[in-house]
């Protein structure tokens, strides 16, 4: 079974102590010190748009991407209920498409990690730059080597709600540093019944230097890096690594003559 399929329909449930509120004040202070008070944003691999709603309302014009169906279809759900003018795609990150530049991108929740190959990681890199206004920002986050490695590595995690449950298997694989995960679901029906349902998923850790390396590569400039649990300096021991990067290519004065 393909990834976030069934298990769109209780993500929200399970991803309820999601600290989104703080990410997205977080993103719109970083956006707000680049000069990014508002404008067009897109948020790759959006999932259910619970972020993407809060920068709505925090004044941005949103584009949100994701490449299931079902996830979008729940985002869309919320867009219906806040009426917020968001534009949904559904894309896979590595080929997106636009219409046009936006002024920044963000990609949160560890989404990058699903691309399991470095050159695919940059193919995605050099989208976002092509696709990033003249001096446009880029703030995404990943899992780090060391948390697969050394924290949830070949652990088991499971957790029971009211209407559903989940058993969460980590399987790590260090050669090529991919964690698969193995989940089931236990999903309770209108007959009180629980129907059972499984997905697996691959997340490759990365370095922060093997980041840095291909954010050059791709062009993008990088400004800062940072623990993005803390919000403090990234160190050896960070199992979530934010980063801020800078479009570059793109010539402004060119850019602002065209309009």
């Amino acid at each position: 079974m393909e990834a976030y399929t069934e298990f769109a329909a209780v993500y929200d449930i399970f991803m309820d102590d999601t600290p989104y509120e703080m990410w997205c004040e977080r993103i719109r202070e970083r956006l707000v010190s680049y000069g990014i008070a508002e404008g067009l944003v897109l948020d790759l691999g959006c999932g259910t748009g619970t972020l993407t709603e809060l920068l709505a309302k925090a004044g941005y014009d949103m584009i949100g991407i994701d490449a299931s169906q079902e996830m979008l279809g729940r985002a869309l759900q919320k867009r219906d209920v806040s009426g917020h003018d968001i534009l949904y795609l559904c894309q896979d990150m590595r080929e997106f498409e636009l219409y046009g530049t936006v002024r920044a991108a963000v990609s949160l929740c560890d989404s990058v990690n699903y691309i399991l190959e470095p050159e695919e990681l940059l193919g995605v890199f050099r989208l976002i730059n092509n696709y990033l206004d003249p001096g446009g920002i880029f703030l995404f986050d990943f899992n780090t080597d060391y948390k697969y490695r050394e924290v949830i590595g070949d652990t088991v995690i499971a957790e029971n709600r009211e209407s559903c449950s989940f058993i969460w298997e980590n399987y790590f694989e260090e050669k090529d540093c991919i964690n698969e995960y193995d989940l089931t679901f236990f999903v309770k029906e209108a007959d009180a019944r629980y129907r059972k349902f499984t997905e697996t998923h691959y997340q490759r850790g990365y370095t922060l230097e093997e980041m840095k390396a291909l954010l050059k590569r791709a062009g993008l400039i990088l400004l800062e890096a940072f623990d993005a649990d803390s919000g403090g300096a990234a160190g050896p021991k960070s199992e979530r690594i934010g980063i801020a990067a800078r479009e570059s290519g793109k010539s402004v004065e060119a850019d602002q003559g065209e309009r």
